[in-house]
Parts: C-alpha cells; sequence; structure tokens
C-alpha cells in the first residue's frame, strides 16, 4: 500500500508526520469490533430460531439497529465535539459491549430490541469517528488506499466473525461474551494510539435538496443501497434459520457474503474510472437484480448454490454504495461535499431504518423470504431510474472523473467530522 520503508506519512499541509503504527492503530480497533459484531449478527437470528420465536422478532431487532443507527448520525458530532475523538471511540465502545451483554442475559426479545439499537447507534458513531480521524490524518495523495485498506480490514473481521458462529454453543452466552472480549480488546490499540486528535469538528447541515440537485443519482443509490444492505445482511440469516438451514451453514452463508464485496468492487471501480459511472451503477443494479431472482429460483436449494448467489448479490449491492459515492463526489465542488457527505448519509440511514421496518412487517403475512422480493423491487427501481438519468443527461467522459475508493455498506460515510479533500469542482450532471 504504502512505500516499503516508510514509517512515516508526510501530510500535504506542513503538519508533523504521521506514524504508520498509529494509523494502524484505527484499523486495527476497527477489525476487532469487526469480528465481534459479524458473530452477533449471526448468532441473533439463529439463536432466537432455535428457541422457537417468531421471525417477526428478529426483523424488528433488525429495524430497531437501524433506528439506532440513524440517532448516531445525528449525535456523533456532538459528543466528539465535547469529548474529542479518542475518548468518544472509547465510550461508543463500552455501549456496543452493553449491548452484547445485554443480549447474553438470555432471549428477550423487547431488551434484545433496545439492546441493537444502542449498538446500531454506537457502530454508526464508531464509523464517523475512525474515518474522520483517518481523513485528518493522512495526506490526500495516499487517502484512498487507507481507506481502502480501512475498508477491507472491517470487511475480513466481518467475514471472520460470521464464521466463528460455526464453533459455538448457541445455547450459552458464549457469543456475546466472544463479542464482549473482542470490543474490550479494540479499545487498547485506540487507548494507545500516537495519532493526533483532529481539532473540535465543524456542524454540516443535512440538505437533500442540495445534494439531490448535485447528484440525483448519488442520493438515489444511497437509497437503494441503505435498504439492501441491510435487508441482505439482517434478513438472509433470518430466513437460512426459518428454512432449517444448521447453525453451520447459516454461519458459512454469512460468511461468504463479504468475499462477494471483496471480489466485485474493485473490477467494478476500475470500469467506472475509465467511463461514465452511472453505466456501472445499471451493471452493478443488474446484477443485484439477477442474484435475486436466482435467491428465489434456489431458495431453500443446495447451500453450495446460495452461497455463490448471496456472494454476488450482496457483493453487487455493496459496490452500489462505493459507486455512487464516487459519482456524487465527482460532481461536488470542493465547499459542497461536507454537506454532500452528511446528506448522502442521512439518505443510506434513512433507507436503512425505514426498508426493515417495511419487511418486517410485510413478513408477518409473507413469510421471512419477503425480503428477497423487496430487494427486486428496490434493485429494479434504482436501475429503471439510473437508465432514465443517462437518457435525460449527458454522459460524463471518464476524464471528467475523480478515482474510485472501495467501501462498504456496513461502513457509512463520515459526516459532520469529514474533512474534505483538496479537490477542484468536478463537471457533470
Amino acid at each position: 500500500m504504502l512505500e516499503k520503508n516508510r514509517t512515516t506519512i508526510e501530510p500535504d499541509d506542513g503538519k508533523q508526520p504521521t506514524p504508520l503504527i498509529a494509523i494502524a492503530s484505527v484499523v486495527a480497533s476497527m477489525a476487532l469490533i469487526a469480528i465481534g459484531n459479524g458473530l452477533m449478527f449471526a448468532f441473533i437470528p439463529v439463536r432466537l430460531g432455535a428457541d422457537g420465536f417468531d421471525p417477526t422478532w428478529a426483523g424488528l431487532i433488525v429495524t430497531g439497529l437501524s433506528a439506532g443507527g440513524l440517532a448516531g448520525c445525528i449525535l456523533t458530532g456532538p459528543l466528539v465535539r465535547r469529548v474529542g475523538h479518542a475518548r468518544a471511540f472509547m465510550v461508543l465502545s463500552a455501549l456496543i459491549a452493553l449491548s452484547n451483554a445485554a443480549i447474553g442475559a438470555g432471549p428477550i426479545p423487547l431488551i434484545w430490541i433496545a439492546a441493537r439499537a444502542l449498538y446500531g447507534f454506537a457502530i454508526c458513531g464508531l464509523f464517523i469517528v475512525a474515518q474522520s480521524w483517518l481523513n485528518d490524518a493522512v495526506p490526500n495523495a495516499i487517502r484512498g488506499r487507507v481507506m481502502a485498506v480501512f475498508y477491507v480490514a472491517y470487511v475480513a473481521g466481518l467475514g471472520v466473525g460470521y464464521a466463528t458462529l460455526a464453533a459455538i454453543d448457541i445455547r450459552t452466552a458464549a457469543a456475546p461474551l466472544i463479542g464482549i472480549t473482542f470490543t474490550a480488546l479494540s479499545i487498547l490499540p485506540v487507548g494507545m494510539t500516537r495519532l493526533a486528535q483532529p481539532p473540535p469538528p465543524q456542524a454540516a447541515s443535512v440538505a437533500l435538496g442540495r445534494a439531490w440537485r448535485i447528484s440525483p443519482v448519488g442520493v438515489a443509490g444511497m437509497l437503494a443501497v441503505g435498504g439492501l444492505s441491510m435487508i441482505i445482511s439482517g434478513f438472509a440469516p433470518i430466513h437460512a434459520t426459518a428454512k432449517g438451514y444448521s447453525q453451520a451453514d447459516v454461519a458459512l452463508l454469512l460468511s461468504a457474503m463479504p468475499v462477494g464485496t471483496l471480489i466485485l468492487q474493485i473490477p467494478l471501480g476500475w470500469i467506472s474510472d475509465r467511463t461514465d459511472r452511472r453505466y456501472v451503477l445499471i451493471g452493478a443494479a443488474l446484477l443485484a437484480l439477477v442474484a435475486s431472482l436466482l435467491a428465489i429460483a434456489f431458495d431453500g436449494g443446495a447451500l453450495a448454490v446460495l452461497l455463490v448467489v448471496y456472494l454476488i448479490w450482496d457483493g453487487a449491492s455493496e459496490s452500489i454504495y462505493s459507486l455512487s459515492s464516487a459519482h456524487a463526489a465527482d460532481r461536488a465542488g470542493k465547499d459542497d461535499l461536507l454537506a454532500l457527505s452528511s446528506s448522502m448519509l442521512f439518505a443510506w440511514s434513512l433507507a436503512g431504518f425505514v426498508v426493515p421496518g417495511i419487511v418486517t412487517a410485510l413478513s408477518a403475512f409473507y413469510g421471512t423470504g419477503t425480503f428477497i422480493y423487496v430487494g427486486i423491487v428496490i434493485a429494479s427501481a434504482f436501475c429503471l431510474f439510473v437508465s432514465w438519468r443517462v437518457l435525460a443527461a449527458r454522459p460524463v467522459p471518464a476524464t471528467a472523473t475523480g478515482s474510485f475508493a472501495p467501501m462498504c455498506a456496513q461502513a457509512p460515510l463520515p459526516v459532520e467530522l469529514a474533512f474534505a479533500p483538496d479537490e477542484q469542482p468536478r463537471p457533470g450532471n
């Protein structure tokens, strides 16, 4: 990623060089948290299913998580302005540990909904703190590479957490205890870091109308992927458990999904850097649509086939997130980037709250497979919208776009604490 024998990163603005080990501390902390988070994502629906709870409860827990994330988008900025980045990181990590402890008390659905709402608040806040901290610490020349490592480390951690489910006894509190352990371990690198803290952040207002004028496709992409990401990661284990797949099968299915994110994002991003990104967004949406149709065709079938289907479905959906972010940034001027980032995150969080709520309500009548049909509707609507935008507005040449950076929809864009990169306004529609 970086030059071989360097131990520091030279900033662009004359500040003291940033030690690589200091930057690695934030990345390592988030990777450790991801292991516990992945395990809890897999554990909750499987445990509820094993104890005979109606799948609607698991859906309500996903909706509660999304509601907490929406609150985290709004309240993290004031928290960091009050106590700074490092202390905010520790506070939010402590909230995740408390959430896991409440889960460990036993399957009490109302308590689990509250616990996961607390988790949603904390994990959204952690990403905002971590990403803005890194954005301040690294120069523009390598920011994309550092953030790519950040996202890959988190996605890999999620995969490890998912896979861990196969090795534990779900009838005990082992999963929450492991989650608490990795959360506690994640505090150590940040607690001992030499990474300088950014100055107190200034709030960036949410202005959806302005963001829409800058990039309708970017905002629509965030709305689409906010719903897709939450229903795939949240309802796939619920549905697999209801279909009778074993604990090990569910763990394997979930651990395969992040692989799709890692496999598909790089080639799609490479193509998008050389053409109008909207063409690639249409392709990603079509790929997600085809995968969701295959998820219906092979529903309840051979696990090996479903692994491939969900790998493609999740990878294509996650790619919409990073492609939409890059597309919107291409069209924003330097002064627009902070407000745009805030508005895009709000759109993502809003869809991530509303869509799981709709799926939960419909699942009570149409079964746990409802999320697949909702995914088909979202992917189709987004594909048609982007196609219409391509026909209605002139294409943007490849030379007018910036550089693509892989991202994960489980890792929200930094908002309020963001530091706009030194880029000139991009032409486009």
